[in-house]
């Protein structure tokens, strides 16, 4: 009897231990005197020394006080290239940088967390390639001026379950309910009317950055959205914490085997805001339909 107590008393424990590990989507990794054009060349040598490579920069919002430094990395690679398809919107991660108040905040997105959420229920068979891409992010931004590790973004995280098979509510979308933005008989038609688009511009549409998966069919683009339906008028509505989530930018769109895809701004936007109340969500209904127009009329013919 006491045997059997004991073996139910260690079940609970690990349940509960289980239930105590949670994930936010962004790390403050520093909180600098200096200037964004300051900390950007130590970030770039602190990334680049630590295997990231830099796919592309930009301002979110058209905001010089905000910047975005996007990022891949070996590790992350390997693990999209294991999994492959919808798995290729994990191709790239974010940093962000910020200044307000004399201060230049710099974060980023944690790769665990947003990693479980885009892998779903394989993440478990790529864990150690994401916590080696963790590893990686506190070693490049242990000496930063002013480091520090602070998770924020959702104030009492979320769990593996949680993120592996997340909606904001029942009924809203999941990660794989994706949007088809175009289709085309092969991949090398969709990059190529994709390229010859962003070549002869775009109203509303800047492209950022684009990362090949090698190996694969699937190419992950990140785009500013500059037109009037664009990150001006949403990012002010929703980035109204304390810490601000600079790294949840650019807006992403996928092209693997000639399909163009995009998430759903209910699923994207909820997972960069998962603390985000009715009250505000319902401030930006308009803006998911809003993404998918901008974004599509740069990937159709």
């Amino acid at each position: 009897m006491k045997l059997r107590i004991l073996i139910v008393a260690l079940f609970a424990m690990a349940l509960f231990l289980k239930a105590e590990k949670v994930y936010k989507p962004y790390i403050l990794t520093a909180e600098s005197s200096k200037s964004i054009s300051e900390l950007t060349p130590d970030i770039t040598a602190a990334l680049l020394a630590n295997k990231f490579t830099v796919e592309g920069t930009y301002s979110p919002a058209n905001d010089n006080m905000r910047k975005v430094i996007i990022v891949s990395h070996p590790e992350l690679t390997k693990a999209v290239q294991k999994i492959g398809g919808l798995s290729g919107f994990a191709s790239t991660l974010r940093v962000g940088l910020i200044t307000e108040n004399g201060k230049t905040h710099v974060s980023y997105t944690e790769p665990e967390y947003w990693c479980r959420a885009y892998f779903t229920e394989k993440y478990s068979s790529v864990e150690i390639l994401v916590k080696n891409v963790t590893v990686a992010f506190k070693a490049s931004f242990k000496k930063l001026d002013g480091a520090m590790y602070v998770a924020f973004g959702c104030e009492d995280g979320l769990d593996a379950d949680d993120l592996e098979d997340y909606n904001y509510m029942m009924g809203m979308p999941k990660f794989d309910d994706t949007e088809e933005l175009a289709k085309y008989d092969s991949q090398t038609e969709a990059l190529k009317t994709i390229e010859a688009n962003f070549k002869k511009g775009v109203t509303g549409v800047k492209k950022v950055y684009s990362y090949k998966v090698p190996g694969k069919n699937i190419v992950l683009y990140g785009v500013a959205l500059t037109g009037t339906n664009g990150e001006e008028k949403f990012v002010p509505k929703i980035d109204i914490g304390q810490e601000k989530h600079v790294p949840f930018l650019p807006y992403e769109f996928l092209v693997v085997d000639g399909k163009v895809l995009m998430l759903h701004g209910r699923f994207r936007i909820a997972l960069s805001f998962p603390d985000l109340t009715m009250g505000t969500f319902s401030k930006i209904m308009s803006t998911p339909g809003e993404i998918e127009d901008q974004i599509k009329s740069a990937v159709v013919n």
